[in-house]
């Protein structure tokens, strides 16, 4: 069961709204806790000043020290306070705000917009205003912008909810409605479990890292352990710090929502899989070569082309003889791998990879009949598949004009069954990256033994991955996100 706690500086600021009995005054929350251990409380700290050891600091402050999810957090209010952390990643920010506010001739420009639980009511800055309030989580923000030549922000203050107007208030009234909906609801009927577990996955995706069977699988293996497992999706993003942990189901990349759900859940010290190195290590193949030919394992033979040396080109087929293998470096699924049998094919799939990446993996061919995907949880093997090529391709995902994909068949064996030295490289190839959730794939050809990739969201699909264990693979995983997860509420409550 959650519990939500709304914590004013004054009884007076909450004049305007309906009573609650969520709504307390931070005198009432500092001195007597509010809750039991085994209700989980979200804390929303709507003190009117945040100023280091004031009252506001010290209703964050002590919400952790209870073991409270609070709102801002204490890093989050030290974070506002750092003006170099203002550098945002918002290319477009000019452009935006040059529609929302013409220049009117003048050289120098301030503007400032207020922002409830990362919404606005400004339209055109709806996506500065997300991407601001999953930096600095706050109830209330105020985005200062200038103009000298270009748009930049120049401050982002935490605002009162004194301070506001009439019109304000109703707007930040139906933020918190929108935020807090899933604490508000009635709690329904149910086992009472030991954690949470937020499930990351996109229902659209035509390739998802599990097919539904499989997402279902992970919330009754979950269930049997304790665990109630609720899948989010993007839009999600602000009930993440609801939970316990988080487990990313969706293909991952270090430019979309799913390495920013990461990076929160480990800011809010929860238990995830994928975690933020992992993402960075696994999904750009350029890093993993690197990593992986740093610990001297095998690899095929690869050569790193960049845009503006020809010359490295020219000499690709001496190097390594055709066919030849080009992978843009955050590809997945076999997407973004062109095969080039000639010097003709190779200059033209060279130029179009360029069009979308400065640099380009080359790699000789190699053809094996299967690829082994060898999983690996905690450093141990977990499941083993030989993957198969595709009919009539040479990679196991056979993507069609029309946007449709095929792939070949597979074998899952028993991880005892599986050629020791292949679970070894499986292993070292594992070890540099993390001890999270990983599958890796290799080739065998003959004697030879190569790493081609390790993916730190793997599939796991109901019918492929499972055809051996079963049940007991998703068992397995939730048992050890139930390890870590009782390895951290006893680390906080020592």
């Amino acid at each position: 069961m959650s519990r939500l706690v709304i914590v004013v500086e004054k009884a007076t600021d909450w004049g305007s709204y309906y009573p609650s009995d969520n709504v307390v005054t931070a005198h009432d929350y500092l001195k007597e806790p509010i809750g039991s251990d085994d209700e989980r409380t979200q804390v929303i700290n709507l003190c009117r000043s945040y100023k280091y050891l004031g009252t506001g600091y010290y209703v964050s402050l002590l919400a952790e020290a209870r073991g409270h999810k609070v709102i801002p957090s204490v890093r989050t209010i030290n974070d506002l306070r750092r003006r170099s952390l203002y550098g945002l990643d918002i290319d477009d920010l000019n452009q935006k705000l040059a529609k929302f506010l013409p220049d009117g001739g003048r050289d120098t420009t301030d503007f400032g917009v207020l922002v409830y639980f990362g919404e606005t009511s400004s339209d055109s800055l709806e996506d500065i205003a997300r991407q601001v309030f999953e930096t600095f989580p706050c109830p209330i923000l105020r985005i200062e912008f200038e103009r000298e030549r270009v748009w930049q922000i120049a401050a982002i203050k935490p605002t009162g909810l004194h301070t506001l107007s009439d019109q304000q208030e109703d707007a930040f009234a139906q933020a918190l409605d929108k935020f807090s909906k899933k604490l508000w609801r009635k709690p329904r009927a149910r086992k009472k479990f030991r954690f949470d577990l937020a499930m990351l996955a996109d229902p659209g995706d035509p390739m998802p890292p599990s097919n539904k069977r499989a997402l279902k699988s992970f919330v009754e293996a979950g269930a049997e352990l304790g665990i109630e497992v609720d899948t989010l999706t993007k839009n999600d993003y602000t009930k993440l710090a609801e939970y316990d942990g988080l487990f990313i189901r969706e293909t991952t990349a270090l430019d979309n929502h799913t390495y920013r759900f990461a990076n929160k859940a480990e800011k809010e010290d929860m238990v995830v899989i994928d975690d933020p190195s992992s993402i960075l290590k696994c999904t750009n193949k350029i890093y993993l070569h690197d990593l992986l030919r740093s610990r001297k394992l095998a690899t095929p033979r690869t050569e790193i082309l960049y845009r503006d040396d020809p010359k490295k080109i020219a000499e690709l087929p001496d190097l390594l003889g055709f066919p030849i293998v080009l992978k843009i470096p955050d590809g997945s699924f076999s997407r973004g791998i062109v095969k080039a049998e000639n010097p003709e094919q190779l200059k033209s799939a060279v130029d179009d990879l360029f069009q979308h990446t400065a640099l380009v993996l080359a790699q000789e061919f190699m053809f094996t009949e299967f690829d082994w995907r060898i999983g690996v949880l905690n450093r141990e093997p977990l499941y083993a598949c030989k993957y198969f090529m595709s009919r009539g391709h040479w990679q196991i995902y056979n993507h069609g004009a029309k946007g449709t994909a095929k792939s070949g068949g597979f074998e899952t064996l028993p991880v005892r069954s599986t050629p020791a030295d292949v679970l070894k490289l499986a292993l070292k190839a594992t070890a540099p990256i993390g001890d999270g959730l990983y599958g890796v794939d290799l080739k065998q050809a003959g004697d030879r033994l190569v790493v081609i990739e390790v993916n730190d969201n793997p599939s796991i699909d109901a019918g492929v991955e499972d055809a051996y264990l079963g049940d007991d693979l998703y068992r397995r995983i939730m048992d050890e996100f139930l390890r870590r997860m009782e390895r951290k509420r006893l680390g906080q409550r020592g």
